[in-house]
């Protein structure tokens, strides 16, 4: 099966064959629509009960991105349009990342080029994440008035010494040494390798744990990882990004003397305030949930985006009219309350169900 947009193959192999996806949407730097989500999601189920298949390799042809994200700007159209199904989009999208975490056979990322939003729900949530030195990682919502979602709310959260808080607070870029050194992916690899890759995968004899034999498999092409440029500043993201409110974090950042930490706060300045409170509860409370109830936050928080001014502003000037600036509303922390920030966690009447 496939649709114009993503290409699904089986490749024969020694004892059972690879189910192999392929994003073709160059275009578009291969953003998640609506048709693709599903058509994943689809494909993913029947191979999972398919016992001629012994594992699942998602790839890009080759290009800038591997995904850069869903397709927000058919989503502002779908929002301008009063299109009633807009939130389906979002439970497509949420319900395949739950499915790819929970995946019954190995599930594995061949990640080359931007990884950012919608990619990483697709990629790194699965078994093994593999990449090359042009992968480019970043949640950066909070510039277009939204907030880190695709379960990387429990991924983030989860990243030692407060870096996940700085990561999903200011959408900042990393590159394959910081994945790495982040355990946000399990090997660096050679460009121009995956074709080889893939071959060994299908070519290699599966034994009793199919999960031991992939990560042998790719651990032989697995290249050394440099220093990460990143870790270069745990020191001052820990104790500004380990304070409880963002007025504190700003104010640590902004005190703080190195001249990157003011960099750092000048950048959340532009930030939608509503986005960086909701953000940092939303990692907070991550940090002691499960990833399935991460993702019931996560569709709360954008059932309620959806309906606000903020997302569909920021995507206006980021991504549509391009004038790079947004009017918030509210437009400073102060008047984003705390009592308008925990109205978008209360539970909904239609919850997340897959």
């Amino acid at each position: 099966m496939s649709i114009s947009e993503i290409q699904f193959e089986e490749i024969s192999g020694r004892d059972g064959n690879l189910g192999l996806i392929t994003l073709t949407r160059l275009d578009a730097l291969n953003a998640l629509n609506q048709a693709m989500l599903q058509a994943l999601k689809k494909q993913l189920t029947i191979w999972e009960a398919a016992n001629h298949i012994k594992a699942v390799v998602i790839r890009a042809c080759e290009g800038r991105a591997f995904c850069a994200g869903g397709d927000i700007r058919s989503v502002y159209q779908r929002k301008m349009a009063n299109d009633p199904l807009l939130q389906q989009f979002f439970r497509d999208e949420y319900c395949l990342n739950r499915h790819i975490h929970h995946y019954l056979k190995p599930y594995i990322a061949l990640i080359d080029g931007i990884t950012m939003g919608g990619g990483v729900g697709i990629s790194l949530h699965g078994s093994y994440k593999v990449a090359t030195d042009r992968i480019l990682f970043a949640m950066p919502e909070t510039a277009i008035g939204f907030y880190p979602d695709v379960g990387t709310t429990y991924l983030l959260s989860r990243l030692p010494h407060n870096i996940g808080y700085y990561l999903g607070l200011s959408g900042a870029r990393i590159t394959l040494n910081d994945c790495v050194a982040l355990h946000l992916i399990d090997h660096g690899v050679k460009r121009d390798i995956f074709p080889e890759l893939i071959y060994k995968l299908a070519d290699t004899k599966f034994q009793n744990n199919p999960n031991e034999t992939v990560k042998d498999v790719i651990s032989g092409f697995s290249v050394p990882s440099a220093e990460s440029a990143l870790l270069q500043h745990q020191k001052e993201i820990t104790e500004c990004f380990s304070k409880k409110t963002m007025e504190d974090i700003l104010q640590a950042l902004e005190k703080h003397k190195s001249t990157w930490c003011h960099e750092v706060a000048a950048i959340l300045r532009t930030k939608s305030p509503t986005s960086l409170k909701v953000t940092l509860l939303a990692l907070q409370q991550a940090e002691a949930l499960e990833f399935d109830d991460c993702m019931q936050t996560e569709y709360r928080l954008t059932s309620r985006f959806i309906q606000e001014h903020d997302f569909f502003e920021g995507i206006r000037a980021v991504l549509i009219d391009k004038d790079q600036t947004p009017c918030w509303k509210p437009d400073t922390l102060k008047k984003a309350t705390a009592t308008q920030i925990k109205k978008y966690f209360a539970p909904l009447e239609d919850e997340l169900i897959c």
